[in-house]
């Protein structure tokens, strides 16, 4: 996912104010909502306050805003972009004896591309989460929800909504069609999911852009389903709203991963980025994310929470297929992304 995780109104996007009491050695690219200081606390605890922070809307925003000289020390990107920055030469390798809960990542989740596929580690993953199909409880019968199919439905065209956002959607597409891993997908797998996106535009209220944006949809009854992250659910339930949240449609759901890239010419403290990516695995850090949405990498620290917490969090087991959203080659993305485009202009 490009993602992925917009968490503030598009004007908190466009932000580039640091944190009120900002440790100023190290600068963190970001999504608006990761300045949580509940998810860095140990960092603060060693430095005495946060990273300054600075917000990007998207991945691709942020890849053009560092080619044009804009300076970071870290930035926090989804594991499909990984290919097209390690390729850009702006990022750098990790050391991995550095990185205090190396060992703990989740191997099965993470996948031998992200942890160990090559002998440099250029992406630290750090939160993950899943995308599947939220819906109105009392108004959408479960069977119509059952498969993903519901996104051809008439009954509910107009009332439909999926990410603005090119690896959400394709994941969507592929999984529709019989594809879980979309590193292997054909040409012809290729055509047709995008042939699947381009059937289900027609019943779309629109594309959506901010968790914030499709709750208010969900909530005022314009959207009675939708392609969705697990935070979006959660966020509903606690505001009252009769949300389900189907993982376990019959073609499967998505699983997205991010995390933090050191950026080549940064400028700040390198001590600092690690302090910061360790505070981010801590222990500590596992239950304000997973509150907030997100899955910590740190398999052990998560798992520590129990199952009924990852459950309530839309993060629990299922019994159908998972596509991983892991990385994919730089001329893959980007054939998806000028083939999504051309779909939402309604070519």
């Amino acid at each position: 996912m490009t993602h992925r995780m917009a968490l503030g109104t598009a004007m908190a996007l466009a932000l580039t104010v640091p944190s009120i009491a900002a440790a100023q050695d190290l600068l963190v690219f970001d999504y608006s909502g990761f300045e949580e200081p509940s998810f860095h606390q140990p960092f603060i605890d060693q430095h005495g306050a946060s990273p300054e922070f600075v917000f990007f809307g998207d991945e691709d925003e942020a890849f053009q805003r560092l080619l044009a000289g804009f300076r970071s020390d870290v930035t926090h990107i989804c594991a499909g972009s990984v290919p097209r920055w390690q390729e850009s030469g702006i990022i750098e390798p990790w050391d991995r004896a550095r990185v205090a809960a190396y060992s703990s990542l989740n191997a099965d989740l993470l996948g031998q591309d992200v942890r160990a596929g090559t002998a440099d580690l250029f992406f630290l993953p750090t939160d993950y989460g899943t995308t599947a199909v939220a819906y109105n409880a009392e108004t959408v019968p479960a069977e119509d929800v059952a498969s993903l199919e519901i996104f051809n439905n008439p009954a509910y065209a107009g009332r439909l909504s999926i990410p603005d956002n090119v690896d959400d959607a394709y994941a969507l597409a592929y999984l529709a069609t019989g594809v879980t891993d979309w590193s292997q997908a054909t040409d012809a797998q290729f055509e047709a999911a995008t042939a699947w996106l381009r059937g289900i535009h027609g019943n779309l209220l629109n594309y959506w852009v901010d968790p914030a944006e499709i709750q208010q949809l969900m909530a005022s009854g314009q959207v009675q389903a939708a392609w969705v992250w697990n935070e979006v659910p959660v966020s509903l339930a606690d505001e009252g709203f009769p949300v389900g949240f189907n993982r376990n449609t019959a073609e499967g759901s998505s699983v997205w991963l991010c995390g933090y890239v050191n950026m080549a010419n940064g400028e700040g403290s390198e001590d600092q980025a690690y302090d910061f990516i360790n505070a981010m695995h801590a222990d500590v850090s596992a239950l304000p994310l997973l509150e907030n949405g997100f899955g910590t990498a740190n398999q052990a620290a998560l798992m520590a929470l129990g199952a009924e917490a990852m459950e309530a969090a839309g993060l629990g087991e299922v019994t159908v297929p998972v596509l991983a959203q892991l990385p994919i080659s730089n001329e893959q993305r980007e054939r998806q992304a000028e083939a999504f485009e051309r779909i939402k202009a309604g070519f």
